[in-house]
């Protein structure tokens, strides 16, 4: 597989524990962007892919691993080292979270053997499995996706939210999901939901108010703020300046743009309320980052 012609893209890294790495990947674009970090093999990869469709490349793109939108891949091979090789789709996402085999053999010392790799008989094995996300780890997901805050905080957050996802995605309980949250009991909910968030970012500029989104996607407006924070773990219009901010700061890292130009493109009709957003956001004025890039 050639990848000489797909645009690289940028990985956001995070080192949340020893032993303990997440990496976000979000293709805004509209080409395939190709994603590389390199990993040892005494690592369990666990890849998650919220939005779009996303490719796993091995041994020079020889085998692939496809993963769709709502689903997840677990990999783990004490031979071999799986650098990460991802081949993303436009406005795709993946977060990935990568565990050394220690870090995670002493989160399960005590349940093992409800684990099956982890038990006497298949330590060592290589380890390939693929999972649909459940409706608890998609909010989970989410919250790890979207959440913003001071450095320091994201990352002891990211921790507990790690530890809080790797013990669900291992719970045999299946009816663990809607007992926690009846409002995930109706599929349906769940597709309004997301189907709100995606009306919201394609009209970022000129978003529906919550009694208009409520109305184009049927549902109650009381359900529509309380299900868009269970799901993405902040308010509809929270979600929506996070997700300007990030696009705008994708925007002023490719040199391409000034700061009015970005205003304007993520729905700020004057620079100084986007200025003033940016740095409340990030700490520093969109022309000083622009300087440090």
């Amino acid at each position: 597989m050639n990848l000489k012609n797909i645009a690289k893209g940028t990985t956001e890294s995070y080192k949340v524990d020893e032993g303990i790495i997440l990496l976000k990947q979000s293709n805004d674009t509209d080409v395939e962007l190709n994603y590389n970090y390199n990993i040892g093999k005494d690592y369990i990869q666990f890849h998650f892919c919220l939005k779009g469709f996303s490719k796993f490349l091995f041994n020079k793109g020889s085998y692939v691993f496809n993963v769709k939108n709502e689903n997840s891949i677990l990999l783990y091979n004490p031979d071999k080292e799986l650098p990460i090789d991802l081949l993303l789709d436009s406005k795709s996402q993946v977060l990935s979270i990568l565990i050394s085999i220690k870090k995670f053999h002493g989160l399960f010392s005590n349940e093992a053997d409800q684990i099956s790799f982890l038990n006497n008989d298949n330590m060592g094995n290589k380890l390939y499995k693929e999972k649909n996300i459940g409706p608890m780890i998609a909010i989970i997901l989410n919250q790890m996706y979207q959440q913003s805050m001071d450095l320091t905080m994201y990352k002891l957050y990211l921790r507990g939210k790690v530890f809080e996802l790797m013990s669900l995605y291992f719970s045999k309980d299946k009816e663990m999901d809607i007992e926690q949250c009846p409002f995930l009991a109706d599929d349906n909910n769940i597709k309004k939901i997301k189907l709100a968030k995606e009306i919201i970012i394609s009209r970022m500029i000129e978003p529906p108010t919550l009694i208009e989104l409520s109305k184009e996607v049927d549902i109650s407006l009381k359900k529509l703020k309380q299900g868009f924070k269970q799901v993405y773990g902040s308010s509809v219009f929270s979600f929506l300046l996070d997700y300007k901010m990030q696009v705008s700061k994708r925007l002023l890292s490719t040199g391409n743009y000034n700061v009015n130009e970005v205003a304007l493109k993520v729905g700020y009709s004057t620079a100084t309320h986007f200025i003033n957003a940016f740095k409340k956001k990030f700490g520093t004025t969109p022309k000083k980052y622009l300087m440090s890039i």
